[in-house]
């Protein structure tokens, strides 16, 4: 491009947010972009950020950044409640919006997102950073070149020790099942998406939606607080390509982390660990081995980055390409919305007990 793209990050925080985690480093090596300006509640916070990573401008408030003119792409990485006003705001002000998952709290508040985008005019990215890491989409080539025959089935387990008996303050709010921050909202959402870019649609489906946590503690203060958030998604179906999925998805596990994909087929076997990594075999009772990924899978430089901050640069560079040559390779609204809906598809055939058919939006 012949200019560079102007991003202004809100949420910029210097003390471990995901901004600073991920964007902020990934734009370092992404000469594309110029890191315009940050944004937090405090100008101290919002000046140590910008000194750290060189912004031109520290605002402690998201709509001076929105309505700056050297601002091109407005980052919003807040929490999801705060997402939608601070979204309606840049697209008020003509400007490209990249918003971290989920969008919207609820599918009505995604679409009307979107739909605001749409009549903007302006180009929208969603943080579904997984789908476009490199390995990712190794995987999706090796599939379509024939690597595992005839795709059989693909199991996901996924067990973390967030949103269960104790929470940090800073998570307090994911107790309410209305933050839009829960095992379903967003730790099923986000390897869902990340599988299915790779397999394709459900054709059918049937779930489990549970809450086993009544409760949850406060580790700073020891408050108790109610919860109304589920904890536990099972999720079986059908594939369009009539292969089977299952998955497992579980906040407030105490022991370990569990992460892994497991994709069977007709002539191997393919595992994604928690990095994201591959390994497989063929044939018959061969042991797996790892399947490194090809380097020209990599559309940024990877130096130092840690895998967050590497599929985030992954993204951005994805966004940038689709800026300069008019593609849609990052996802954007238009897949938020498609993703809340299999959230809801989800939550409705557990209420209902019954399989539900996949409608496309």
């Amino acid at each position: 491009m012949k200019r560079k793209i102007r991003v202004g990050i809100i949420g910029a925080s210097p003390n471990a947010s995901w901004a600073v985690q991920s964007h902020l480093p990934a734009l370092v090596g992404l000469p594309a972009f110029k890191l315009e300006a940050v944004a937090t509640t405090r100008q101290a916070s919002a000046d140590e950020t910008a000194r750290r990573f060189g912004a031109t401008h520290a605002f402690d408030r998201a709509s001076k950044l929105i309505e700056h003119p050297d601002v091109d792409l407005v980052v919003v990485s807040v929490r999801a409640p705060e997402h939608a006003p601070l979204v309606r705001a840049a697209l008020a002000a003509k400007k490209h919006v990249f918003s971290e998952w989920p969008l919207g709290v609820s599918s009505a508040e995604t679409r009307e997102l979107a739909a605001l985008a749409e009549r903007a005019g302006v180009r929208t990215v969603i943080g579904l950073q997984r789908r476009l890491a490199p390995s990712i989409r190794y995987l999706r080539d090796l599939l379509a070149q024939g690597w595992l025959g005839r795709l059989r089935s693909a199991t996901l387990h996924v067990a973390v020790p967030q949103l269960g008996a104790t929470r940090p303050q800073s998570y307090a709010y994911t107790a309410d099942a209305a933050s839009g921050v829960n095992t379903l909202a967003t730790v099923s959402a986000h390897f869902l998406d990340t599988v299915l870019a790779v397999v394709g649609d459900f054709h059918t489906l049937s779930a489990v939606v549970a809450r086993q946590f009544e409760e949850t503690r406060i580790a700073e203060t020891g408050e108790i607080l109610p919860v109304t958030a589920p904890d536990q998604v099972l999720v079986s179906g059908t594939l369009s390509s009539g292969a089977v999925l299952s998955a497992h998805f579980e906040g407030g596990k105490r022991n370990g982390p569990i992460v892994q994909t497991v994709l069977t087929g007709t002539e191997g076997d393919l595992v994604i660990g928690p990095d994201l990594a591959l390994s497989g075999a063929r044939g018959d009772g061969q042991p797996l081995a790892p399947l490194p990924t090809p380097e020209r899978y990599s559309w940024s430089p990877r130096g130092d980055l840690t895998d967050d901050a590497h599929q985030v640069a992954e993204l951005y560079t994805a966004f940038a390409r689709d800026l300069a040559r008019g593609t849609s390779i990052a996802p954007s609204f238009r897949d938020a919305v498609k993703l809340h809906h299999l959230v809801d598809t989800i939550a409705e055939a557990s209420a209902s007990g019954q399989r539900k058919l996949w409608q496309r939006l």
